[in-house]
């Protein structure tokens, strides 16, 4: 064996062995989403303390009495700090929105401490560039439209933008006509205003007022029909899964086939499995992957997890079929099942002839390999050999059965 298929082999191994780990620690309820969150909730507290001093906390409850005359250089670590703690929260929910929300807000944290060059400017900077990092990392596991983190994105913008034009007016008060000289009449000016309803009892008299209230009201436009899509989309794609998938839920799935995977074999197996009458449960990462069947038992989520797979009752199967694109997702869910049932008949498709020896380090009683196979028989019919059913068999079905007699 060459030193690059070794190296191969390895690292196949070692992702094996960790993704056992991973399924041992029960690492799909937890990890990378809350570390993640924690690591964003710490730098908003950390811009937050940075902005108002260490009893940061104190400064906001007296700001919201009314007590506390806010600077306007406070503000970007109001915003920005109170973004990443709400955000912070949002990520517990796995919300793709979150995730894209926390992306901006760190990257703009770590502009904002470079530019703003606090005393520990180098080690805020250098940890929000590991935040980037890790959110980069992470993203596959960000994938959930969550009505809950969905809400609360809304919730918060709705607040970051009452307060931006809440003290803008209040400091741009005398641009007005009449002036506005207290937070309540600049809290009137800002909701007059993002509604669009304008009285006009409160008119701006200066260019930067004027640019001012243009973008308070392009803000509210914005941010009021973002979080509407935030909230609506949610419910509508929850949905609309329910429907796609309520033959399924009332289907008694027992001795019945999984086939996991998209592909063309997994989608011909499974028509052929149904055909002969035989039950079949599919499971796909998304619902618009169904295709035209409307009887179809589908089950959407990450194959590999042992909740997807307990949902399609995979331990009560006669067999699962992991049939995806990537071979390594095949061995992963291949593991998963003898993890959630020792005993149930496994069969992996492999698409790469270079995976074939890896994929069969997971031990499926099964190893099908047809598009392998393509290329030999092809060059058999050319020279004018011989194919028999055996040799078919025996090169498409790469279990240990036909291995051992093909030695004998």
């Amino acid at each position: 064996m060459k030193f690059h298929q070794l190296i191969s082999l390895g690292t196949q191994s070692l992702r094996l062995r960790r993704r056992r780990i991973y399924s041992d620690l029960r690492g799909e309820y937890w990890f990378p989403h809350i570390p993640i969150a924690l690591m964003l909730v710490l730098a908003g507290y950390l811009v937050l303390e940075g902005g108002f001093g260490a009893h940061w906390y104190l400064g906001l409850r007296a700001l919201v009495n009314g007590e506390f005359h806010l600077q306007l250089r406070k503000l970007p670590p109001l915003f920005i700090g109170g973004g990443m703690v709400t955000m912070g929260l949002a990520l517990f929910w796995r919300s793709r929105l979150a995730w894209m929300v926390a992306l901006l807000l760190a990257i703009t944290a770590t502009v904002n401490v470079l530019l703003s060059r606090h005393v520990h400017d180098e080690l805020l900077a250098a940890y929000f560039v590991l935040i980037i990092f890790v959110l980069m990392l992470g993203w596959r596991h960000f994938d959930r439209s969550s009505i809950a983190a969905s809400t609360l994105f809304a919730l918060t913008a709705v607040c970051m933008l009452l307060l931006y034009a809440t003290f803008g007016a209040y400091y741009l008060g005398l641009e007005f006509n009449p002036h506005i000289t207290d937070l309540i009449t600049a809290l009137y000016y800002a909701v007059v205003t993002m509604s669009t309803v304008g009285y006009g009892d409160i008119t701006p008299q200066t260019p930067e007022a004027r640019l001012f209230t243009i973008s308070v009201i392009v803000l509210g436009v914005a941010v009021f029909a973002t979080s509407l899509t935030a909230v609506v989309g949610p419910l509508v794609s929850r949905s609309l899964q329910r429907i796609v998938s309520r033959k399924g839920k009332n289907m008694k799935r027992e001795n019945h086939f999984v086939v996991v995977g998209n592909t063309p074999l997994a989608t011909n197996t499974a028509r052929e499995l149904g055909k002969r009458g035989l039950a079949v449960t599919r499971i796909l990462r998304d619902a618009s992957e169904a295709g035209e069947p409307k009887d179809l038992d589908m089950v959407v989520g990450d194959p590999s997890m042992l909740e997807t797979l307990r949902e399609a009752g995979a331990n009560r199967a006669a067999a699962v079929l992991a049939m995806l694109a990537d071979d390594s997702e095949n061995a992963f869910v291949v593991l998963a099942v003898k993890e959630l049932a020792p005993n149930i008949r496994t069969v992996a498709a492999v698409n790469d002839a270079h995976h074939l020896s890896r994929v069969k380090l997971v031990q499926p009683d099964v190893v099908i390999a047809p598009q392998v196979l393509g290329g030999e028989l092809t060059a058999m019919l050319l020279a004018g050999e011989q194919v028999t059913p055996d040799f078919v068999m025996q090169r498409v079905f790469q279990n240990a059965e036909t291995e051992s007699s093909a030695k004998i």
